[in-house]
């Protein structure tokens, strides 16, 4: 087998959508397992659409999912001679032609058709005109393109890595333009033109595609090439089974980078959107990737993005992170959010330790842990235990603090304070909730948060007593 070379060709129309990651890793991944080349192309030949930033956008995100390029960055733009010559050679043939339609005729011949309920294919108007006409047309300074003049009857017939054999009727297919009356290729022609120049083996692209595959396989045999393999992925869904798109939420890889999802873990999640390992198994990094990947175990059928399962495998990324990495990663989020005194390393450590196996995202973290850096409020209503009085949980929330206070930090560990507590709670009645409950409201300010022990063990013996202290006042002023 030849060097297998696949390319990512993205447009910067704008930030990089998560389907465009998918497509670009999947391309990573078959070129890597067969120890071929990955490269970028950047096809900006559409001026209309291009949004300043997005070049580096794409760059920026690869880089950041681990994705690394073997090329200089072809940029379309920059090679309007290639794609001139090549649609000038297709016309010497009379395999491609001038049409000076205007935009009016054009757009009064698709309403005619879509009256008529008939496809809406250019007509061929322009398709016989003699040469005098044409150099008239070109004298005259008349706006026009070059359609390629494509076979009449016939299919064309290819097999697609994912999909097997696929065929296409010639009749349902139009003249399409290869070259716009602004001077730049369309897609079809600078794609094939770049594919060929670049030694492209396999083309891997989104099943938006699939339509445009014959007119492309025609283009590489008008030209006397051969076609490269052609590999059509399945959609990405919303979970109702629309596709999924920039008008239906957070589709830019940029918004989960902000919210605190971990590359590996994007990575991860879109790798089994559309791919099925054969196995159980759901972790994989990115040299296990490489070694499983094939094209055979693509699925043919969409993939629904399913948000909680990205949650899931955030959550599991970030429980495989040292403590130490997650402060690093965490101080940013913190800052943003504006909790303060997080400077202090030694503390950080001891609270992110202490919630590392409930954090989703990293944006969830300040959120999860500012009651460690600032007082909590606190609802009266919520801190009695069950059928407990406030006054009740008042007073045993003073006895709390005046038992804890009797000890210095030295033995305020998570150890000491499970010893002397379980003798606490023994010596008032022996039940838990209404001694925790009461205890673990005071110190975080809410019902769902890692124990009161393990809190007080961070807190520290002063601020643990003080928060008692405070709850219980706060029952009183309200009584």
């Amino acid at each position: 087998m030849s060097e297998i070379r696949t390319r990512f060709a993205p447009s910067p129309t704008g930030k990089l959508h998560i389907g465009g990651l998918r497509t670009a890793l999947y391309n990573w991944l078959y070129a890597k397992n067969h120890g071929g080349k990955f490269l970028l192309r950047i096809e900006d030949t559409d001026r209309t659409r291009l949004v300043e930033g997005a070049v580096q956008n794409i760059i920026d995100n690869l880089r950041w999912a681990g994705l690394s390029y073997d090329n200089e960055p072809v940029i379309q733009s920059q090679r309007q001679d290639l794609y001139r010559q090549a649609a000038e050679e297709l016309v010497n043939k009379k395999l491609a032609y001038r049409c000076f339609c205007t935009p009016q005729r054009l757009e009064q011949l698709r309403q005619i058709q879509q009256a008529k309920k008939l496809p809406t294919h250019y007509d061929g108007h322009c398709r016989n005109l003699s040469a005098p006409e044409v150099a008239a047309g070109l004298a005259d300074q008349r706006p026009s393109v070059i359609r390629f003049a494509l076979p009449q009857h016939g299919t064309v017939t290819f097999t697609d890595q994912v999909r097997g054999e696929v065929r296409f009727n010639l009749a349902t297919l139009d003249d399409q333009i290869l070259m716009k009356s602004d001077g730049f290729p369309t897609y079809h022609l600078a794609s094939v033109v770049d594919d060929h120049d670049m030694k492209i083996s396999h083309v891997i692209r989104g099943e938006e595609w699939l339509p445009s595959t014959p007119k492309h396989i025609l283009l590489y045999q008008a030209f006397g090439w051969t076609a490269p393999h052609f590999a059509h992925l399945p959609l990405l869904l919303n979970p109702d089974r629309s596709k999924l798109s920039k008008r239906t939420g957070d589709v830019a890889v940029d918004e989960y980078r902000t919210a605190g999802y971990l590359p590996e873990a994007v990575v991860n999640f879109i790798l089994l959107m559309g791919w099925n390992p054969g196995t159980d198994q759901e972790l994989f990094r990115l040299p296990e990737m490489v070694q499983q990947f094939s094209l055979e175990h693509i699925n043919k059928s969409g993939a629904v993005f399913n948000r909680d399962k990205l949650d899931w495998f955030n959550g599991q990324y970030l429980r495989q992170k040292s403590v130490d990495e997650l402060v690093t990663l965490a101080r940013p989020y913190l800052l943003s959010a504006g909790i303060k005194n997080v400077d202090d390393t030694a503390y950080l450590q001891q609270v992110i330790a202490l919630e590392q196996k409930r954090i989703g995202k990293l944006s969830d973290l300040p959120g999860l842990i500012e009651y460690f850096f600032s007082p909590p409020k606190i609802d009266v209503s919520a801190l009695p235990w069950r059928k407990q009085k406030p006054s009740e949980a008042a007073q045993i929330l003073r006895e709390i603090s005046q038992f804890l206070g009797n000890f210095t930090q030295k033995d305020f560990t998570i150890q000491d304070l499970e010893t002397n507590m379980k003798a606490f709670v023994r010596d008032h009645g022996g039940a838990n909730g209404p001694v925790l409950w009461p205890m673990r409201y005071a110190l975080s300010g809410r019902p769902a948060s890692p124990g009161p022990l393990e809190i007080a063990a961070v807190l520290g013996r002063q601020e643990t007593c003080r928060r008692l202290e405070r709850a219980a006042s706060l029952v009183i002023d309200q009584s």
